[in-house]
Parts: C-alpha cells; sequence; structure tokens
C-alpha cells in the first residue's frame, strides 16, 4: 500500500505555516520583524493603511518558541476538527473575525503590543467543545472548558505575566457565540 500527505486542513496548515515562517524570519533573518509588522497596539489607527491590515495580521506573530509552539501545537490539534466540520471558508472567517475583535479589545483596554495566536486558540477550544451542539441543550463539555480555560484566565487578569488574558477570555466569547449561532450542525 502507498500512502501519500495530504493538505487535509488547508486553513489551519497555511495558518501554522506562516505563523512559523513569520517567526523564522524574525528570528534568523529580520530582528524585530514580527513587532513592527505582526502585532498591533493602540496607535494602529492613523494614515498608515497596513496598521489595519495588522488587525488581522496580528495572531501570526510570536515572541519565542514556547509561545509559538504552545499556540500551534492547539491549532493543529483542534483546528484540522474544526475546518472537517465548518469548512475551510467558515473557519477562515472566524479566524479573521476573533482576531479583529479581540484586537480591538485589546487595544481598547491596554497599551502593551498584542501579537500571538492565544485568542484564536480559546476560540477553538470553546468552538470544539460545542461540535455536537443541539438546540435546547448545553454541552457538559462546554460548561467544563468554561470553568477551567476560561476561569483560569479570569484568575490570571489579576497577576503581571504580559499576558493578555482578556483577549484569551474574548477568543473563548466568540467560540462560544459562533457555536451556539449555528443553526444545525453544518451552518452558522
Amino acid at each position: 500500500m502507498k500512502l501519500k500527505f495530504s493538505f487535509n486542513a488547508p486553513v489551519v496548515l497555511t495558518f501554522s505555516i506562516l505563523a512559523v515562517l513569520i517567526f523564522l524570519t524574525n528570528k534568523f533573518f529580520i530582528d524585530f520583524f514580527t513587532i513592527r509588522n505582526f502585532s498591533i497596539s493602540r496607535n494602529i489607527f492613523g494614515l498608515n493603511p497596513l496598521n489595519y491590515l495588522r488587525l488581522l495580521t496580528h495572531p501570526l506573530g510570536h515572541l519565542n518558541w514556547e509561545h509559538l509552539f504552545g499556540n500551534i501545537t492547539f491549532i493543529l490539534l483542534l483546528g484540522p476538527i474544526l475546518e472537517e466540520k465548518y469548512g475551510s471558508a467558515k473557519l477562515l472567517g472566524l479566524i479573521l473575525a476573533t482576531a479583529v475583535f479581540t484586537g480591538l479589545l485589546h487595544i481598547l483596554i491596554s497599551s502593551v503590543p498584542l501579537l500571538g495566536a492565544s485568542g484564536i486558540v480559546f476560540m477553538f477550544i470553546v468552538l470544539v467543545s460545542i461540535v455536537d451542539f443541539q438546540k435546547g441543550s448545553i454541552p457538559i463539555s462546554f460548561v467544563l472548558v468554561a470553568m477551567i480555560f476560561v476561569g483560569k484566565e479570569v484568575t490570571g487578569i489579576f497577576g503581571s505575566d504580559n499576558v493578555s488574558q482578556l483577549t484569551h477570555i474574548a477568543g473563548g466569547v466568540a467560540g462560544g457565540i459562533f457555536g451556539f449561532m449555528q443553526e444545525d450542525k453544518s451552518k452558522f
């Protein structure tokens, strides 16, 4: 039997490859490339149209290997399940909507630059916990995920670790909204 590789989740795989390439470019070739081009902060609004593009691209930037691998691991574990369930176009739309939502929320409340896919990771975590959502019921897996993951972030807000817990919570909220908005198992 001859086995071949398949590009089974094009949005998830492309996102992951881009995040790794951007990180490697910053790490080995162009220092501070990621911070300048793949992060957002309060000064995003202005005359430069590329600043607005950063609302969509900030999830591709990561500060270090741990940050990158932590996010990419969850994206590669959960993303293909979601891409198979909702399709590539819808998943890409959810990723972009979450990036804009978490980015705008962050720049409204924080002066620290934001980068990384953590908001998308939390959207994936919550969304995958309600993959089998049916009208009139709330999956216990969703309740447990909300309590564990979102609860952990709520308690982390009071620390000083340069992690945007509010962005994580916003991503989780986005995942919950997207999941419960579906009318049946195949569409939102």
